[in-house]
Order: C-alpha cells, then structure tokens, then sequence
C-alpha cells in the first residue's frame, strides 16, 4: 500500500454542499423559520448588545453606533448618560462638551448635532418622552427605520425587524431574499417568519453575523445551519 504523501491527512476533509433553494414560497417560509429555530437553539443568549436603562438611552446608543461598534458605544454612553438624563439636557447641552464625550466614535461633531436636535424634538414634540411608534420615530434627527425598530422592539416590546449589515448579508446568503433595499428586505424576512419573532430573529442573525457568517470569510464548516444555507461554501 503507497504512503500518504508527506503531511497530508489521511481522513478527507468533507466538502459543503450548498442546499437547494425551497421550489415554493411555503417551502422558503417553512426553511426559514427552521433555521430561526435552529440559530435561536445556537445562540439563546441573543440580545441588544448595547447597553441601556431606558428608551431615551437605547435611542441616543443607536443613533451613536452608526459606523462605530457596540462595544465602543458601549464605553462611551455610561459617562454620556450620567452627563445627559433626559431630552432636556440633550437640547441644552453645550456643543464643545458634547463632542468632547464623543470624539471617541468618531464622526462626533455629526453625531453631537443629531443628539441636541434628537433632544429638541423630543421636548418641542413629544413632551420630553420617547414615542412609541414607528411614524413619530422616524420624524425624529438621526432616526430611521433601522434605529426606530430596534427602540420597538427592544424599549417598547414592539416587533420589528432590525436590518443591518448582518441582517442585510445573512439574509441573503441564505436565500430569504434577493432585495438590497433594507426596507424590501424588512417586508420580505416578515413574510418570512411569525411577527412575534421579528425582534429575537434579527438579534440572532446579527449575532450569526457577528460570530460565524463573516462577510469576507463565513465559516460554514461550524455554521449550524449549513444544511439549509444555499449559499454554504460559496460564500466570502
């Protein structure tokens, strides 16, 4: 019997077959909500990775971690809240203060102009208090439907669908949707799974994004849902 050559393995790495896409809507509805099932299995400690108390403090971090990470927010807003308990003190902030706080994410004369005109509608408009819904949201400074869907659904207990870049990719990776326009792919994943899961749904893909399906190179070879993905060891 011939010698392995030298240095290779003599048990065969097994290659990842991509899944064949659902023939029919139901058969994609039934996959993805497999899958939910099966990521929410993987990571039960999905959540909001941002930290906060209230959802004037939620608010103020989304808005904050636009091209910066949680975890920088995250070191930021605890000094940021104590500085600014409420809108009032976000509209009468003192701009040269305010940035110095957020000169750590960058973008922080943009961002400290978004929060002291977040502060100002929230008092001129809706008493100081952050509203409830998705319409009065989204009319605020810096708040679009990414930003007012994670104040829903994570301060109010509304669900909505959170699409980032996490959600955007995985989504699409795994044959959800062909959209690119996160308002098309927030209707399509709706389609897709039970209103009740909006919320823990994008939590577990972002965390899916976060920690396996990377953008330049996704590990399918630990993906727990390899096996449903049509995109399993194409992708990166």
């Amino acid at each position: 019997m011939a010698a392995s050559p030298k240095g290779s393995s003599s048990a065969a790495v097994p290659r990842i077959v991509p899944a064949k896409p659902p023939t029919t809507h139901l058969g994609l509805v039934r996959r993805a909500r497999r899958v939910d099932r099966e990521l929410a299995e993987t990571y039960p400690d999905a959540r909001c990775e941002l930290d906060f108390t209230n959802p004037l403090e939620l608010l103020v971090a989304t808005v904050l971690s636009a091209q910066t990470t949680d975890v920088r927010v995250n070191q930021v807003t605890p000094g940021l809240f104590r500085r600014y308990p409420d809108a009032a003190a976000y509209a009468a902030a003192d701009r040269e203060e305010l940035e110095g706080i957020l000169k750590p994410l960058g973008f922080f004369r943009a961002k400290s102009a978004s929060l002291m005109g977040l502060g100002q509608a929230l008092v001129e408009r809706f008493g100081g208090e952050v509203p409830g819904r998705l319409e009065d949201l989204v009319t605020l400074p810096g708040v679009g439907r990414k930003t007012a869907n994670v104040v829903l659904g994570n301060a109010f207990g509304v669900p909505g669908i959170t699409v980032d870049t996490h959600v955007k990719r995985v989504s699409r990776r795994l044959g959800w949707t062909e959209e690119t326009d996160p308002v098309k792919i927030e209707t399509a994943l709706g389609d897709l799974i039970e209103r009740p899961e909006w919320t823990m749904m994008s939590h577990r893909l972002i965390f899916h994004g976060r920690r396996c399906c990377f953008a330049r190179k996704p590990n399918c070879g630990g993906c727990s849902v390899a096996a449903w993905c049509p995109s399993a060891g194409t992708a990166g």
